[in-house]
């Protein structure tokens, strides 16, 4: 309910500000992590093809669904730093909202920062194709993703999943479009088919114009008709037998009325929660507050991962935490999910709202510099976060469990030189047997050039010589894969110099 207040507020940092306070991420190898390849449903449980039991413990990162057609903060950030940083922090799942206009010949993306080697392999890519780097990069990171169709269109959210400029038809050929995609890439595991439903959206009442769960089968079954592989997240609505809660937050009718797909064992139940910073509820002001919200959870979602019935999944909550209630609420809740040290992978998944700070009434896990994290926040989350999945490509197999040997190389390239001074790149490639947890590059210039400044890592210089290290949230980099920083420095770039790489 209220979900309509939501305003995102895009607010552009100019300068990459260091990061305070980073977590280390869950050390767990990746031959050793569950969730590999495709996932499928057992009872409450998520596993993976090996049938291990796996939680999402996320976040969202929203942009495609706005005006932007891409996800925010790239005016600010290189998206791998901002991927890489998702995963030291300890986040598993990237949720990406998306609207229908990211599929039309004329959507263009915007506010994309491309100074300094920043983002430069998005540079003349539409929407779809910077998904695709999107996905990619944090397959390689060892992060899953759950599209979402946020919106029919960027103007807004809509209460039925279809509106007079995007008919169901139009909906269901897109889904079907991107689980064609993805096809044969695990690094999308499912796709949330619509969000939040809310008034006049209907549960099991039988008018397939305004019955959720009905289109809910009928979108489903018409991905699982292209990818039989995917999860099919299912969110709630408003109102049920009268009663009513959250947009996309109620599944009480799930009992009566159970989704039914084509396809055994790929529905996963996804709700909404939030706090007065989002809008009032009448729980809030119980007396008994906040030792009635079990209760409250039980009802509109939590019996179904109690009774056994399917897994559920917590797509958004959020709040600025400003409020005592809005603390005791987001306490609560993290208790209710339950701590993943207790209970390992049989507990409710979830996703954060949101990685951005620019949500006017959550905030996000980053504050306004899109570089520092809220760490109050974060640690709210620390208890129910979980092990992340195998790098995309590995395939989670075991290596034989000898020795690994971790190794970079470095590569320097002038991408700009105007003779008083000039940018360069340097990207990292992991090219050992590890994944990396760190890594320095070194070089010596043969002419009087000085760093002048630097984003996506730390760096000394000593005369000529230049040590550049990862910054707290850059280190991790998965066997095969790459990250890079860029820089300035004055005079103009001269030769380009020799450089060393050492990882750990």
């Amino acid at each position: 309910m209220f979900r309509g207040l939501r305003r995102v507020l895009c607010v552009a940092a100019a300068l990459l500000l260091p990061l305070a306070g980073a977590q280390t991420a869950h050390a767990e190898s990746a031959a050793e992590a569950p969730g590999a390849g495709y996932w499928h449903t057992s009872g409450r449980q998520i596993l993976d093809t090996a049938d291990q039991p796996v939680r999402i413990a996320g976040i969202n990162w929203f942009g495609f669904e706005t005006g932007n057609y891409v996800v925010h903060g790239l005016w600010s950030r290189d998206y791998k730093s901002m991927i890489d940083q998702m995963k030291s922090l300890g986040y598993n799942t990237i949720r990406l909202p998306y609207s229908d206009d990211v599929f039309k010949s004329g959507t263009t993306p915007n506010s994309i920062d491309f100074s300094g080697g920043k983002n430069a392999d998005l540079q003349g890519l539409n929407s779809l194709q910077i998904l695709d780097k999107i996905v990619s990069y944090a397959g390689q990171d060892g992060l899953k993703v759950i599209l979402d169709r946020h919106r029919p269109d960027s103007g807004g959210q809509s209460a039925l999943w279809y509106t007079s400029a995007v008919p169901e038809s139009t909906w269901i050929d897109n889904l079907k479009a991107l689980a064609n995609r993805y096809k044969g890439d695990p690094t999308v595991v499912g796709i949330d088919l619509h969000n939040e439903p809310h008034d006049p959206a209907c549960w099991g009442c039988g008018d397939p114009a305004k019955d959720w769960r009905l289109a809910a089968q009928k979108a489903g079954n018409a991905v699982l008709s292209v990818n039989p592989e995917l999860l099919i997240l299912v969110e709630g609505v408003q109102t049920y037998d009268g009663v009513s809660g959250w947009w996309g937050g109620n599944l009480m009718g799930v009992a009566k009325y159970p989704v039914e797909l084509d396809v055994a064992n790929r529905v996963v139940y996804s709700a909404h929660d939030y706090a007065t910073s989002v809008a009032q509820q009448s729980w809030f002001s119980d007396p008994s507050f906040p030792d009635n919200m079990p209760g409250i959870w039980d009802k509109y979602w939590g019996y179904i991962f109690k009774q056994n019935i399917a897994p559920v999944w917590v797509g958004e909550f959020g709040t600025t935490l400003q409020s005592t209630v809005d603390q005791k609420w987001l306490a609560a809740l993290v208790a209710y999910l339950r701590p993943t040290d207790t209970y390992g992978a049989d507990s409710i998944s979830w996703t954060f709202w949101s990685w951005n700070p620019n949500s006017g009434d959550t905030g996000g896990i980053l504050k306004d510099d899109w570089s520092t994290v809220d760490t109050v926040k974060d640690g709210y989350l620390a208890s129910i976060k979980a092990p992340g999945f195998p790098s995309s490509g590995d395939g989670g197999g075991d290596d034989g469990g000898g020795d690994t040997a971790a190794a970079c190389s470095a590569a320097y390239k002038v991408s700009s030189d105007w003779g008083s001074g000039f940018n360069a790149d340097v990207t990292v490639t992991n090219t050992g047997t590890a994944a990396l947890t760190s890594w320095k590059v070194t070089w010596t210039w043969s002419g009087s050039q000085q760093v002048t400044n630097m984003w996506n890592a730390a760096y000394t210089q000593s005369g000529a010589t230049v040590v550049a290290s990862n910054t707290a949230y850059g280190g991790s980099v998965p066997v095969g894969g790459s990250a890079s920083f860029g820089f300035g420095g004055a005079p103009g770039g001269g030769a380009v110099p020799e450089l060393t790489c050492t990882a750990s």
